[in-house]
């Protein structure tokens, strides 16, 4: 590859690569589309045993700014997605102030154009602050600048039904979706809510984060979305029980999707007998059986999408008893390779499986018309190329995220993206 400063809008030349149908064939990016003809005066990159994916949409990224700087930053969080592949992020509300209304939102996208080495887009909240009291300004952020398509109180649950009711009415006007953080705070009440099974609570005395505080608020909320015609979607899923629910709404035409995380389809519950506090998560990690039936969901089609549910935190915030500790893991300089590791190199799905679960499934998630396309003439020029053969030990301290928590510490991983370009500007190579 020819040497060239990041974000330069010089034209690009991909010879030789191979396109996620397998055919093999040469890109070409000028003034960040795709076009017919070889450009003049252009980076050439050789794709020789490369293979060009369009560039990854994460549904479910935590940036932490504003008010949370000390475990990340637009511009950090972004750096880390681009070093995983991704040309654009959906970023969760939970921040200081949260993204209750256009103001909050507005300043997101002002903010994301001035530092961001991806596409960031907002997520609105459901209820103001995340509280669960009153709706959120729904309207005002539908119709802002960052037209915002996805609302979610994640971190926390909608639990009043009614108020629940009132939020996906709200949303059908902009064909919007409610995506929700299935936790039952009657069964799982509070963050030190840790522990899967009930041998692993009891044997390290940890408060149990029960799987019916899960499937109970996906039946709720599909009962509640069949009644009303809004779309739902539910994050993060960890149970077979929200996967059999979620596989027979989806035969029954309730307008539903559903995301897995890497780390819940790689991880298993047995990781938290450790107490290494890199594996608090909520929801918590699953026992093996729930990992193989989120595996056979992915290729079944009953979860939609991969969403990393990036989540970032301080050493402090770690640095505690495990069911102290923030829950919550990093994943944006990861994702891929987990995929890789349990989906893809074992044959269960190939390449436009992971372009569908990775880029085309997110965008349309949240009505983005310039991610998630295909590497056709014409179409912006948002791609990762990967290396398939590539693999390394995973260091938490060598993460471009600011984050530490990293539950792969240590393990050998596929190493997959060699660049990636998001608008034509290479933001990432190798």
């Amino acid at each position: 590859m020819d040497s060239f400063p990041a974000n330069s809008t010089r034209p690009i030349i991909i010879n030789n690569v191979t396109m996620p149908d397998t055919r093999i064939g040469a890109l070409y990016i000028v003034d960040g589309v795709f076009v017919a003809t070889p450009p003049s005066d252009a980076l050439l990159i050789d794709g020789s045993g490369l293979i060009a994916l369009p560039g990854l949409v994460d549904p479910h990224t935590h940036l932490r700014e504003p008010g949370g700087e000390a475990a990340e930053t637009i511009a950090t969080g972004t750096l880390a997605a681009a070093r995983g592949g991704y040309t654009c992020v959906l970023a969760m509300p939970n921040t200081t102030p949260t993204t209750n209304g256009a103001v909050e939102a507005d300043w997101l996208l002002r903010r994301a154009a001035a530092t961001a080495s991806a596409a960031v887009l907002p997520i609105g909240a459901v209820t103001l602050d995340r509280a669960g009291q009153q709706l959120a300004d729904i309207a005002s952020l539908a119709t802002s600048q960052a037209r915002v398509r996805v609302f979610s109180d994640d971190g926390a649950c909608v639990l009043d039904e009614n108020l629940l009711r009132a939020a996906m009415q709200a949303v059908l006007p902009y064909d919007a979706v409610i995506a929700e953080h299935a936790q039952d705070t009657r069964l799982a009440g509070a963050d030190t809510c840790c522990g899967a099974e009930l041998a692993v609570c009891t044997a390290w005395e940890l408060p149990p984060w029960p799987r019916e505080a899960e499937w109970r608020i996906v039946e709720r909320d599909i009962q509640l979305a069949a009644e009303t015609g809004a779309r739902l979607h539910i994050c993060h899923v960890s149970t077979t029980e929200s996967l059999e629910l979620i596989r027979s709404a989806k035969a029954h035409g309730v307008r539903v999707t559903a995301e897995a995380t890497p780390h819940h389809l790689l991880l298993d519950s047995e990781c938290i007998a450790t107490l290494d506090t890199a594996y608090k998560v909520s929801p918590p990690l699953r026992p093996v059986s729930d990992v193989l039936a989120l595996r056979r969901a992915v290729i079944d089609g009953t979860i939609d999408m991969i969403a990393t549910d990036h989540a970032p935190h301080t050493l402090t915030d770690k640095a505690c008893s495990f069911p102290n500790a923030a829950p919550g893991m990093i994943g944006l300089e990861y994702a891929l390779g987990v995929v890789m590791e349990v989906l893809v190199n074992p044959g269960l799905i190939g390449w436009s499986d992971v372009a569908r679960l990775m880029s085309y499934a997110p965008a349309a998630l949240a009505g983005l018309t310039n991610q998630g396309q295909p590497l056709t003439i014409g179409a912006p020029a948002n791609l990762t190329l990967i290396n398939p053969i590539r693999r390394a030990l995973v260091e938490r301290t060598t993460a471009v995220s600011k984050g530490r928590n990293n539950p792969y510490h240590g393990r050998e991983l596929p190493d997959p993206v060699e660049c990636t370009i998001w608008a034509g500007k290479l933001t990432n190579y190798r």
